[in-house]
């Protein structure tokens, strides 16, 4: 039988429902009570809550390009987390080597069914899951019913032992664990020299997932829900390159050799990352929270996402109804002529503000929101399409512009790169979602479910 939208939505109420109803309730309409002591949404680490509220949307100032981009609309937004900074190298390091070794281990597994490892002897360490070793009832009628768990898993429902240690260093369990490691290399003859032996080819680090449009689901409903479905092959690694091709007739190739593994930058923002890399980030990011909860017999957290426009501009404003900059006044410096963010003062004099290229994502004193660097450093990845036409039309509540149709993204906060100009809350900027830049970065915000509760603020 095929299932609509709408039965699709009942089937995961009812399977999804984590609620009791009381039994004493003597026959009086007393509601489905949660379990415990009450619903709780625990503060994501390393995230702030914005709450609820409305504000100027826009560029009060001018609109020095004429792109007619900076038009003022009021707006309200409800309440969301969003990453106290922007995603470090270290965090999205993590992501990497998830993938990488999720990858590592899925080839172990396949090469110990290839050569017949039954015993935890070489390869067999890595098998896949026997029948007797870990079956459940659920496991048996879906083996059984499909032949597989999940049948657009590349290990077909056979079941992996996470908890087995890696090994990646030439210490391998045997020949056959060798050969999976070295065709995770680089190709022998891409080793030119003795640094390069074991370094991992980063074209193989692909994240794979499946998402399903549910605002065109939602307008377009009655159809199957595989019609809404799109999967993604996301190579993950950074385009470290960026440094290079960024600038012409400059030296910045240490930059490039070292700015993403070296642990002297992992508290520095993430660059050489695409829209599509970040979007990838906050699925990864929403599974690995999720699966935590599901161990707890927890209920799912809501997804991390980008933001959109609307989100970040109101973020950035920490408040402050059309102020120019996150700090408030029209200057960039403050009474003791110290430079409030990491931009290009002076049109041209990087140094100015203490630092050249990137900073620290913790750097400066973050807006009254707790928000570090909205302003500078890098600039940051949105939800939203770019259209320069797009606050005339989009709603006045929670407004985005998405189209799938518009690769061009909005990027919001100005870089170290960047003039003041750039740095301005409502100016507005875009990049193709297929670019990385080494001046764009990203935060991720979560939604918090708390509609219709905020403060009220001054204008």
């Amino acid at each position: 039988m095929k299932l609509t939208i709408t039965t699709l939505c009942l089937s995961t109420l009812m399977m999804c429902s984590c609620f009791t109803a009381h039994s004493s309730d003597k026959g009086e309409l007393t509601g489905v009570r949660s379990r415990g002591t009450g619903w709780r949404h625990d503060r994501p680490l390393g995230m702030v809550k914005i709450d609820a509220g409305s504000y100027i949307m826009g560029n009060a100032s001018y609109d020095p390009s004429s792109a007619l981009d900076g038009q003022l609309k009021t707006v309200t937004v409800a309440s969301f987390y969003m990453d106290e900074t922007e995603i470090t190298n270290n965090e999205y390091r993590e992501f990497v080597y998830w993938v990488r070794d999720s990858i590592f281990r899925a080839r172990l597994a396949q090469k110990a069914a290839e050569v017949g490892a039954d015993s935890d002897e070489g390869v067999g360490y890595y098998r896949y899951l026997s029948s007797e070793e870990e079956e459940t009832p659920y496991h048996e009628y879906m083996m059984r019913t499909y032949g597989s768990l999940n049948p657009n898993a590349p290990n077909e429902g056979r079941r992996i032992d996470w908890s087995r240690k890696l090994d990646w260093g030439r210490e391998q369990k045997d020949i056959y664990s060798v050969e999976v490691r070295d065709g995770m290399l680089l190709p022998i003859e891409s080793r030119l020299s003795a640094e390069l032996e074991d370094r991992i080819d980063t074209r193989q680090l692909i994240y794979t997932y499946v998402s399903i449009d549910e605002n065109r689901a939602a307008r377009f409903g009655g159809g199957k829900i595989e019609d809404f479905m799109q999967t993604h092959n996301i190579a993950v690694y950074p385009d470290t390159t960026v440094w290079v091709r960024d600038f012409i007739y400059s030296y910045n190739l240490p930059s490039m050799q070292t700015y993403f593994e070296s642990p002297a930058y992992d508290d520095y923002p993430v660059v050489g990352i695409t829209w599509q890399q970040a979007m990838a980030f906050c699925h990864w990011r929403t599974q690995k929270k999720n699966a935590y909860q599901r161990s707890r017999g927890e209920p799912p957290v809501p997804a991390f996402r980008l933001p959109t426009e609307a989100e970040w501009e109101y973020a950035a404003r920490g408040g402050l109804n059309q102020s120019p900059y996150p700090w408030g006044g029209p200057s960039t410096m403050d009474s003791r002529g110290c430079f409030l963010a990491n931009f290009k003062p002076m049109r041209g004099n990087y140094m100015a503000d203490g630092v050249y290229m990137t900073s620290p994502a913790r750097s400066f004193a973050p807006n009254s929101y707790g928000l570090y660097c909205m302003a500078g450093n890098v600039a940051e990845w949105t939800l939203s399409s770019y259209e320069a036409s797009s606050t005339s039309f989009v709603s006045s509540l929670n407004p985005t512009y998405t189209l799938e149709l518009n690769h061009n993204k909005v990027i919001k906060g100005g870089s170290w790169k960047d003039v003041a100009l750039f740095l301005q809350i409502g100016t507005r900027d875009y990049e193709h979602r297929d670019s990385a830049r080494s001046y764009i970065g990203f935060r991720t915000v979560q939604d918090c479910p708390d509609i219709g509760v905020g403060k009220n603020r001054k204008l």
